[in-house]
């Protein structure tokens, strides 16, 4: 009996130990195979798989956490320059599931004096199929390459970056050049740089046209209007809007309030002008869930005060840092 499980305990073993070798042979087999197989793969393959990962990993990371925009305009002078790259939160606000499409949620909201990237509210889409091209090939090159261009050769504005200057409640109005607001609940009107001021906000806003010249600016206005009905104007009207000439920013707001005011003392039954002038002298109204976004150079910048508030929802990152040039590299107040 001893003898008959000795005879079984060696077959056993006998058995692991086959086993264990053709398992030990297979494996070093497999990695033969595949040592193999990558010695004998052409280079550039090899390239082309490195790089396909790379480039997914620069899109992940574009997509989802940070992105390279280039600066297009003089909008946000002095905060950013043209020109200048920077990196973007994109996480932030919750990113977009692809570009163009979805957007994950976010507790995260804008606030006031955040500098806030979002699409373009004037942008003209070509198709779907060619904003992801566009994106996709944008955040590869880290901004150096952008497909989407005018007729003119430049790039088309499709993202804009600016200043969350309002918020939910806020109201807004314009007068020579400066920003009053009036805060949700308030019943006073506060002047923007006295309120930055107190709160000892850092970033500048700056002025191109100086106060001293509204008073031709706003004569070249009524001039207009008078052109307009087919009038002339007062001499003393034409003798100062002819200095608005040389004027090479000028406020857009106070030009079209003074040349509104006459069109509407002229036709006070006309609804249009009465509606245009309403918008000129009531100002901006924030809905909540919504932004005011302005260009720190307020002479010189196409924002909300034109196309309106913009959904939180549509925000889709905030500015982080400078990365170029080198002389710039920093922090975004």
């Amino acid at each position: 009996m001893f003898k008959q499980y000795m005879v079984r305990e060696n077959d056993f073993f006998d058995r692991l130990r086959v086993l264990t070798e053709t398992y030990l042979t297979r494996r070093r087999r497999v990695k033969r195979l595949k040592k193999e197989k990558l010695q004998a793969k052409n280079p550039i393959i090899d390239w082309v798989e490195a790089f396909i990962w790379a480039a997914g990993m620069v899109l992940l990371i574009n997509q989802y956490l940070f992105q390279a925009y280039a600066i297009p305009s003089g909008s946000m002078i002095d905060t950013l320059l043209i020109r200048d790259r920077i990196f973007v939160n994109k996480i932030i606000f919750g990113p977009e599931l692809l570009p163009g499409v979805g957007k994950l949620p976010s507790p995260v909201k804008p606030r006031r004096n955040d500098v806030i990237i979002f699409e373009n509210p004037s942008y003209i889409s070509r198709g779907p199929a060619f904003d992801i091209a566009q994106r996709i090939l944008y955040m590869l090159t880290l901004s150096l390459v952008d497909i989407d261009r005018d007729e003119n050769g430049e790039p088309k504005a499709h993202f804009l970056i600016k200043r969350a200057a309002g918020t939910g409640g806020d109201r807004f109005v314009s007068e020579k050049g400066e920003m009053r607001i009036r805060f949700a609940g308030e019943d006073r009107w506060v002047n923007e740089r006295d309120y930055n001021a107190v709160r000892n906000v850092r970033h500048n806003l700056s002025r191109l046209m100086p106060e001293s010249a509204y008073p031709a600016l706003e004569a070249a206005g009524k001039a207009a209007a008078y052109r307009d009905l087919g009038l002339n104007a007062p001499a003393d009207i034409v003798s100062l809007a002819s200095r608005a000439n040389v004027i090479q920013y000028p406020d857009s707001f106070s030009y079209g309030r003074a040349r509104l005011e006459i069109l509407r003392g002229a036709y006070p039954q006309d609804g249009r002008y009465r509606a245009a002038l309403a918008r000129q002298t009531l100002g901006w109204y924030v809905p909540e869930g919504y932004i005011l976004p302005l260009g720190d150079n307020r002479d010189n910048s196409r924002d909300g005060r034109y196309f309106g508030p913009v959904k939180e929802s549509k925000v889709l990152g905030k500015a982080l840092i400078i990365y170029w040039p080198l002389a710039r590299m920093g922090g975004i107040q």
